[in-house]
Formats: C-alpha cells, sequence, structure tokens
C-alpha cells in the first residue's frame, strides 16, 4: 500500500487472531474441565449423602462395607480371581479362531460347499440361541455324565469349553459383518491382479475387515471377563465362588463388593480403551470423508 507515493507497511493480523483465538480455546477448554469436574463430584457427593441418610444404611454398611472382613476376605478372592483372568486368557484366543472359521465358512460360495455353510449357520443360530448359563449347565455337567473313555470330566474344561461355543456364534456375526463391509471392488481390484480367492480373502479382505471390528470384539471381550463367573455354578474356585463360601461362613457380604471391584479393575481399561479405538475409528472416517 502506497500513501502519497511513499510505501506503508500494513500489518498483518491473521497470527495475532489465531493466537488469540488458541488462547480462547484453551481458557474455554479448562473451564469446561473444572465445570466438569465439580458437577461430577457434587452428583456423586449428592447420591452418597443420600444414600447414608437412609434408615437401613448402617445395616447395609455392616453387611456390604465392612472394613475388617474386606481386609480378611480381599486375598482370598484375588487369589480365586486368577482363576478367572486364566478361563479368559485361554477362550479369548480360542474364540477369536474358532469365530473366524466360523464366519469364513459362512461366506462360501460354491455350491459343493453348502453343507459347510449350512453347518455354520446351524452353529451360529443354536449357540447365539442358547443361554450361556444354560449351555455351562449342559456341557459342565452332561458332558462329563456320559463318560467317554479318554474324555476329560473336568467341570472346568467344559465350563471353558461352553464360554468359547457361546461367544464364538457371537463372535462370527460381527467378523462376518465386517467381511460384507469391504466393498466388492476391493475383491475385483485384487482378482483383477491376479490373485487367487484365497489369496483375495487373506490379503485384501481379512486385514480391511478386521480392523473395522476391533472396536466390538473388544466389546464382546469385556463381556466375556464377566461371563467367566458363570463357570462358579460347575463348582470351580473362582472369585465369585470365593466371596459366596466367606459370606456363607461369616454372614458378610463384603467379599462380594471385593469380587466386584477386581472385575471392575479389569474391565474398565478394556472398555476404556474400546471407546479410545472407536474415536480413533470416526476420526479417520470423518477425515477421509473431507478427503
Amino acid at each position: 500500500m502506497t500513501v502519497g507515493g511513499a510505501p506503508v507497511a500494513v500489518p498483518v493480523a491473521g497470527p495475532v487472531v489465531d493466537a488469540g483465538r488458541r488462547a480462547y480455546l484453551r481458557r474455554r477448554a479448562r473451564r469446561d474441565v473444572l465445570v466438569a469436574t465439580v458437577s461430577t463430584l457434587a452428583f456423586f457427593a449428592a447420591v452418597g449423602w443420600a444414600v447414608t441418610r437412609t434408615p437401613g444404611w448402617p445395616r447395609v454398611q455392616e453387611t456390604f462395607f465392612s472394613g475388617a472382613d474386606f481386609r480378611v476376605s480381599a486375598p482370598d478372592v484375588a487369589r480365586a480371581f486368577w482363576l478367572n483372568v486364566r478361563i479368559f486368557l485361554v477362550a479369548e484366543p480360542a474364540i477369536l479362531v474358532l469365530a473366524l472359521v466360523v464366519a469364513l465358512l459362512r461366506g462360501l460360495q460354491a455350491p459343493i460347499l453348502l453343507p459347510l455353510r449350512v453347518v455354520s449357520a446351524v452353529f451360529t443360530d443354536v449357540f447365539r440361541g442358547i443361554p450361556t448359563l444354560l449351555l455351562v449347565y449342559l456341557f459342565g455337567f452332561g458332558i462329563p455324565a456320559l463318560r467317554i473313555s479318554g474324555l476329560t470330566t473336568s467341570a472346568l474344561v467344559w465350563g471353558t469349553v461352553a464360554l468359547v461355543l457361546s461367544y464364538s456364534a457371537y463372535v462370527a456375526e460381527v467378523y462376518r459383518a465386517g467381511i460384507d463391509s469391504v466393498h466388492p471392488s476391493q475383491r475385483a481390484a485384487a482378482r483383477s491382479l491376479g490373485l487367487t480367492g484365497l489369496q483375495t480373502t487373506r490379503y485384501v479382505v481379512l486385514p480391511q475387515a478386521i480392523r473395522r471390528v476391533v472396536p466390538p470384539l473388544l466389546n464382546d471381550f469385556v463381556s466375556l471377563q464377566k461371563d467367566t463367573a458363570l463357570v462358579a455354578v460347575l463348582g470351580p474356585i473362582e472369585a465369585l465362588r470365593q466371596a459366596g463360601i466367606y459370606a456363607s461362613f461369616n454372614f458378610n457380604y463384603t467379599s462380594y463388593i471385593v469380587a466386584a471391584l477386581l472385575f471392575i479393575g479389569l474391565t474398565i481399561p478394556l472398555a476404556r480403551f474400546t471407546d479410545w479405538l472407536l474415536a480413533r475409528q470416526r476420526r479417520r472416517q470423518a477425515a477421509g470423508a473431507v478427503v
């Protein structure tokens, strides 16, 4: 710009405006965090105050929240909880493999492979239709009663098998949804490059499908960790059964609170990780839509 023939520098307001907006956004974010924290603390304080003012609170506190019983029961319940963790660690990989096989069988198109598709569909329908607890009873008590030579009669083993079969039926449908979500053009492009049907599924379809279904898979495994307590009905001493043993001998239910806290301590981090993955997936999809 010139004034009277002489050049005059004009200040650029862009960087100043951007810096001011960033400072405003930071102040607003801090304010929002403060408001959210205060409101949350106030809410739980109000709930706690209301509960502790009820007529039956002293009795409930003595029965469910006894500090002495918590300290006594916690070590035994924690040791028993390790059985829940072991069941989960064994069942999870077995479910991932079996469910993937079932999902792939349901996607077979060749007419000669129709029996395999029928078997996989029946497997999914049957084991999704039967309540998990009923499956645990059927496998845990029914199969050992057959007294088949060479077949284990361990209630723990068959309870775990029941969990694997039940959850594999659900997870197979999650896999199938992920496979179906891959656009047919991906298969066509892979086949045009000379890949066989098996290679296309292995190298093109499955990597995309599995990435898309990781969050729902993690949700299923949060439920699986909790359902390992169902094995207690067969007799193995895991966290829930150990808590029940303590309660029956001491007429105090604080041990159940200990078991609940152990399950919460394991499932909440996995749930938050699932939320983070879902949020990241949404951001990536939004970025792809913008591009």
